[in-house]
């Protein structure tokens, strides 16, 4: 069988990659169209995939003619929330009444028939799948009602598969969240055969807006054990520099729209800077942590152990390398739960409430206090025993694994399924 897979951004790539690998291991094959910048072509993880038999890697300018691309590119940013409120806004919308419906419609069209002929024709049975789509995704929601639309015209499934796991248990946790309901971005799934999700907590986003029959639950391809040793394999080498006898802390910020108490995390920073022996990394999301204040504070860039990540230094090298890491409600310490290094959720540093600290309540900081103190202990008694086992378990149990461990064929069954029944459909017309 055949898949096709639209990448964005390090999420997709995080959360996909997974799913891909078990793809072509069990004697599939597939295509990845990369839709973001193609910057991304260089990850290690899509490096891999590129070598792999049965994979195929591009990037959409590649497989596009040169005014089909543009006219893609051009209607994707048009609809781009972001470039709405920007200084360019007032531009973008008169633009926008110029390309109106009727002529991006045009535009969807072409390129979705040139993309699923490059991938299906001749082909019996298949799947597309795209990662979450929301109705504020940079990918215009329009363009993948076109493709979902064509490709179930060709007998094709079309399955939404994880970007993400859910670091929170609270909703109201970005600017501008104030009410305690259903959130309408999430209604855009329903467009999908299947909605695949993690966990109980990302289904509770979407549920409102579909039945059982759609959306699935099947475990995080991320963090299972199946794609963490495989991922072992395949991590470049760290380089992060040894630190000597320092204790090494990370701390991971969260991006820019979230609501975070910036001068709260500035103050925690310099207290912690000032214990005898730390070294201190910072490092901010992949995705708009240009944009936070904290990493442009030029009174922090003056401690001498003190420093800020580049986008070059993976998370998984800095986990590796530190001895403690705190964490503003990010599923990328989820991994370092699992191979049980010490995470203290600071939630008292963001508006959230974090899974982390919701299943594991021994690891919140709840004030600056519990900070001072927990750093003053690590220093003094080491830090091998901050977990409760019972409640660690609970949370791979419930957030990680789902039904059991064996979560990777589990995500291999359901695109197997859903490209057999598309197919069957189709035939049967």
């Amino acid at each position: 069988m055949k898949a096709l897979f639209f990448l964005r951004h390090y999420n997709d790539i995080d959360h996909i990659t997974p799913v891909i690998s078990k793809w072509i291991e069990s004697d599939h094959v597939c295509d990845i169209i990369l839709i973001g910048n193609p910057k991304f072509r260089n990850d290690y993880r899509i490096q891999y995939l590129n070598k792999l038999d049965g994979v195929r890697v591009a990037h959409i300018r590649e497989l596009l003619p040169v005014l089909q691309y543009a006219g893609w590119r051009l209607q994707t940013l048009l609809l781009s929330r972001g470039l709405r409120h920007s200084l360019t806004g007032p531009l973008v919308v008169a633009l926008s009444r110029i390309f109106d419906a009727g002529k991006r419609e045009r535009i969807w069209r072409t390129t979705t028939h040139h993309l699923l002929m490059h991938s299906f024709v001749n082909l019996s049975n298949g799947v597309v799948v795209f990662d979450w789509i929301t109705r504020d995704s940079p990918v215009s929601l329009e363009w993948v009602e076109m493709v979902v639309s064509m490709a179930h015209a060709m007998g094709l499934g079309a399955v939404s598969l994880p970007h993400g796991d859910s670091p929170h248990a609270s909703q109201l946790i970005r600017h501008g969240e104030w009410r305690l309901q259903p959130d309408n971005l999430y209604s855009a799934g329903r467009i999908f055969d299947k909605l695949v999700v993690p966990n109980e907590l990302c289904a509770k986003r979407f549920r409102p807006f579909m039945d059982d029959q759609v959306l699935t639950v099947l475990g995080s391809p991320r963090y299972c054990d199946e794609w963490l040793a495989k991922l072992e394999e395949l991590l470049p080498p760290s380089p992060l520099a040894s630190s000597g006898n320092q204790f090494k802390i990370v701390m991971f910020l969260r991006k820019s729209d979230f609501t975070i108490f910036w001068e709260e995390v500035s103050e925690v920073v310099r207290m912690i800077a000032a214990f005898p022996g730390i070294v201190l990394v910072i490092k901010p999301h992949t995705r708009g942590g240009g944009k936070q204040s904290l990493t442009k504070d030029a009174s922090l860039h003056r401690l001498s152990n003190v420093s800020i990540a580049g986008d070059g230094i993976h998370s998984i090298h800095l986990m590796n390398w530190a001895d403690i890491i705190i964490d503003l409600a990010t599923s990328v310490v989820f991994e370092a739960i699992k191979a049980r290094k010490p995470v203290l959720a600071a939630d008292y540093l963001h508006a959230g409430r974090s899974v982390v600290a919701e299943f594991m309540p021994e690891t919140e900081l709840r004030c600056r206090d519990d900070v001072y103190q927990r750093i003053n202990e690590f220093l003094s008694n080491g830090c091998d025993s901050l977990y409760r086992e019972k409640h660690r378990q609970r949370f791979i149990k419930e957030i990680i694994d789902g039904s059991d461990a064996d979560v990777l064929p589990r995500y291999v069954s359901l695109l197997e399924a859903q490209a057999q029944q598309r197919s069957a459909k189709k035939d049967q017309v």
